[in-house]
């Protein structure tokens, strides 16, 4: 009976298995995978908090190792899954945008740049280092110039060989002893090789000249180490010394005092003279104000961005309107032969060096041996004059970003179905209507975000105008200020140009090019939101 009941029962189908073919192989591959991409996490995480130990900066290596857990706590844990693939681009988006525009921000309210890069301590250090002279019973060393680092950025450093053969390192620190298993001397008692530096060639060093010339090791007690052409150093005493009392540096040779200004960060005499050597400062909202305050740049500024705003919105305007012209004589039914070899032609700018075609389109413009003259029979200085100038810049960028608006709007129109348009046709619209009504309006539901990224872009369009007129002509009253600069190019030049780096200068204009784009670019999208409606 219950045989025959279990006959007549349905059959239950087998209860699942936990294992299936291919199962144990996948679970080796993907812990293995797991296991390694852990690894490297630890090895980044060690990799970044060395560094931070050696500087006691004990809230980053806090950081690193927060980091760290959360990444080892996320995918050692069976749950959170949606975290476990935001998580690699949510840190790689702090890490490449967040955090280096927060460094932005915090440096343009600092002097920070040339002659204002570390602490009160060491600007006096240098000062005193600085002003060594030699005295008559002072030591001498035999000299290798050498870098911490890449030969021609890395950090100076002297490498010192005194009398009793011991070798010595001396950087903007001060001077440490080298174990003599850790470097190679010659007969002459020249360094050849030394562990952790960088022996410096004769190329190098003279491509560094003024900057050994002027570097010196403090050594302490008002004296420091400098070289004596580039075989010899000499220890000798400092003529600017510190005094805690006054809160000055006393000049011996002239009697001079240089007093504190904690504001500027930097040694001021009675007359307003100001030592070269101060100290990092915050100094408020005074690199934004220099625009304004400042009679160099305020005279100049609002003339660069005004160009600046027809320079973006006018290459803007230009490829689109070729890019779209283009895109719809390719997208016609009318049988083109040769259409791919046209797009493929179409596209060539697009895929040759940006930098490389700069510099070969400002070959053309030239006024003697130009193409462009050549060629037309004419003798015009298309670089020199302002207005020509900006048409050639135009022209250059145009060239060189028509061909991605050409294939934005080639899949833009291939997206949009033809009966749309033969429908306007058959309600008795005609072609420049249908486009007008139809065609256009679907287009600039994708294209609009395009244009204001282009837009954007362009603004900030460094090398258009470096590598090809540099942001000239310049009137011979303003040499700062070119016809074509802009507000990028001009503030790498008054940054960077002439009284060294001002990195608290060019991050403030940084951060106000930011807000420009950014106000700039909302206002145009919330202008194109009408647009939505179309394909409600």
């Amino acid at each position: 009976m219950a045989r025959n009941a279990a006959a007549g029962a349905p059959e239950r189908a087998p209860a699942p298995t936990s294992r299936v073919r291919g199962a144990p192989s996948a679970s080796v591959a993907g812990l293995a995978l797991k296991i390694g991409a852990l690894g490297l996490a630890s090895a980044l995480a060690i990799w970044a908090a060395v560094p931070l130990v050696g500087a006691a900066n004990w809230i980053g290596v806090g950081i690193v190792a927060a980091v760290t857990a959360l990444v080892f706590y996320v995918y050692l844990s069976p749950r959170h899954v949606p975290l476990k693939y935001l998580l690699p681009g949510t840190l790689l988006l702090i890490a490449f945008q967040i955090l280096p525009v927060l460094y932005t921000v915090s440096t343009s309210v600092t002097n920070f740049g040339d002659g204002h890069r570390g602490d009160k301590e060491q600007a006096i250090a240098a000062i005193e280092a600085y002003s060594v002279v030699r005295s008559p019973d002072s030591p001498s060393y035999t000299l290798t110039v050498a870098a911490d680092g890449d030969p021609a950025t890395g950090d100076l450093v002297f490498l010192l060989t005194a009398a009793d053969g011991t070798v010595y390192a001396g950087d903007a620190e001060g001077l440490t002893e080298l174990d003599a298993d850790d470097v190679a001397v010659d007969p002459s008692g020249k360094v050849t090789e030394a562990e952790d530096y960088t022996v410096l060639t004769t190329a190098e060093i003279n491509e560094r000249g003024n900057e050994i010339a002027d570097f010196a090791v403090p050594t302490g007690d008002g004296t420091g180490i400098r070289s004596s052409g580039l075989s010899m150093a000499y220890e000798g005493r400092a003529t600017r010394t510190y005094q805690e009392d006054c809160d000055c540096v006393v000049d011996s040779a002239t009697g001079v005092e240089y007093v504190a200004d904690d504001a500027a960060g930097a040694f001021v005499s009675a007359d307003g003279q100001r030592l070269l050597q101060g100290w990092q400062v915050g100094v408020g909202f005074d690199n934004f104000l220099r625009f304004v305050t400042d009679p160099t740049t305020a005279s100049s500024f609002l003339s660069i961005l005004t160009w600046n705003i027809g320079f973006a919105a006018g290459t803007t305007l230009l490829v689109f309107a070729l890019g779209l012209g283009l895109a719809l004589l390719m997208h016609t039914r009318t049988p083109l032969r040769g259409r791919t070899l046209y797009r493929i032609l179409l596209v060539l700018p697009y895929a040759m060096p940006s930098f490389a075609m700069l510099l070969l389109w400002r070959d053309m413009f030239n006024t003697d041996f130009g193409l462009i003259n050549r060629v037309l029979g004419l003798d015009v200085n298309w670089l020199g004059n302002a207005w020509t100038a900006r048409g050639s810049i135009l022209l250059v960028n145009t060239w060189l970003g028509f061909p991605y608006m050409f294939l934005v709007a080639t899949g833009a129109l291939q997206s949009i179905p033809r009966e749309l348009g033969q429908a306007a046709r058959i309600d008795g619209a005609g072609a420049w209507q249908a486009f007008r009504h139809v065609t256009l309006p679907l287009l600039m539901v994708a294209m609009t975000p395009i244009l204001v990224s282009t837009f954007a872009f362009n603004f900030n369009n460094f090398n258009a105008v470096w590598l090809t007129t540099a942001g000239g002509p310049f009137r011979p009253d303003n040499p700062l200020a070119g016809a074509t600069d802009l507000l990028i190019t001009y503030t790498f030049r008054l940054a960077f140009g002439g009284q060294g780096a001002q990195y608290g200068f060019a991050s403030a204009v940084s951060v106000l090019i930011f807000l420009i784009v950014a106000l700039l670019s909302v206002v145009s999208l919330r202008q194109s939101r009408s647009l939505e409606e179309v394909n409600r």
